[in-house]
């Protein structure tokens, strides 16, 4: 019976997983469509990023209240504290503004690295280890990253450099691994849910008034409203529930993998909503680097320990004469 439970439960945390992915994948061409482009812009990127933090911080508040939530210890608003700078502030700004220059497929394959940098975070931060095969993934995924985006600023006509924006998609990769791996130091002791509601309330007294001070007053096209909408239940506050549930119930190792499917369903998701075409270059390199990341998430898992041979007394004695 008991397996039957845990082969139930595991199966429910990988399709929480894949809900939880589907979700974040859909941010991208969701924030390009509340930001617009530098042509046609739409919300601030910096309102997007407040307000969307507002909106999931109302939401955490009614649920932390109607739970009857126990406020954090002392200890653990410190990391609570990290990931409102990398998940609420870092993240979203950097994002934001990155696609209002690059489409949603470009940044998908730039974004594609975040497995690999956060589990770079992880060992930097909590001291955990990996064998040299993984680092040695995460250096390949790297350059394809650099030689797509060296590609696609000369097609651009940007001459073989870099787009400013390839700049902020990688530090708001690099946000996110930080307040993943804060975040996830905290979530045994308070909870899965309680951690992004945590999180959100704790920025609530500046996103709040700073969301109401920078409302837009230039009329705003409705797409750019459901994209702000998105952004804000789904991809700040729903999809963590999804997500860090299904890492619960399935395993961290195991539903962590679902991450991999992210980059192709954000280029997918950007076909219909932003009209973006599938481009064979952005696909291949999406796939060419997700394939870093399953290879190297395989190479990151330590080396099984040998099995000590035991040695009967009579064998031993036999040894020694």
């Amino acid at each position: 019976m008991s397996n039957r439970l845990n082969i139930k439960n595991e199966t429910l945390g990988m399709w929480l997983g894949v809900i939880g992915v589907a979700l974040f994948a859909v941010t991208l061409p969701m924030t390009r469509l509340a930001t617009g482009t530098q042509g046609a812009p739409q919300l601030s990127p910096w309102f997007v990023t407040l307000g969307r933090a507002a909106l999931a911080g109302i939401l955490s508040t009614v649920f932390l209240l109607a739970t009857r939530s126990p406020r954090p210890a002392p200890h653990q608003w410190k990391p609570l504290g990290m990931a409102v700078l990398g998940n609420v502030i870092g993240y979203p700004l950097l994002l934001g503004y990155a696609l209002r220059v690059v489409t949603a497929s470009h940044a998908a394959v730039v974004t594609a690295l975040l497995p690999l940098v956060t589990a770079a975070v992880a060992a930097w931060v909590l001291h955990q280890r990996a064998r040299l095969g993984f680092w040695l993934c995460a250096i390949a995924g790297s350059l394809l990253v650099v030689l797509f985006s060296v590609l696609r600023a000369s097609q651009a006509g940007h001459g073989f450099g870099f787009e400013w924006a390839d700049l902020l998609l990688v530090g708001a990769v690099v946000a996110a691994s930080f307040g993943y791996i804060y975040g996830a130091q905290v979530t045994p002791s308070l909870g899965a849910e309680r951690v992004i509601c945590w999180v959100c309330v704790m920025a609530l007294p500046v996103t709040l008034p700073a969301t109401l001070a920078m409302w837009p007053t230039e009329p705003i096209a409705t797409s750019a409203w459901l994209g702000f909408v998105y952004v804000g239940v789904f991809s700040m506050w729903i999809g963590f529930f999804a997500w860090y549930r299904g890492l619960a119930l399935g395993g961290a190792l195991r539903v962590s993998q679902t991450q991999l499917l992210q980059p192709f369903l954000s280029i997918l998701a950007s076909i219909p909503l932003l009209g973006e075409p599938l481009d064979v270059v952005t696909l291949g390199s999406a796939i060419a680097v997700v394939c870093t990341v399953v290879l190297g998430k395989r190479l990151s898992q330590p080396q099984p320990a040998q099995p000590v041979r035991a040695v009967s007394p009579r064998a031993a004695n036999a040894e020694q004469s």
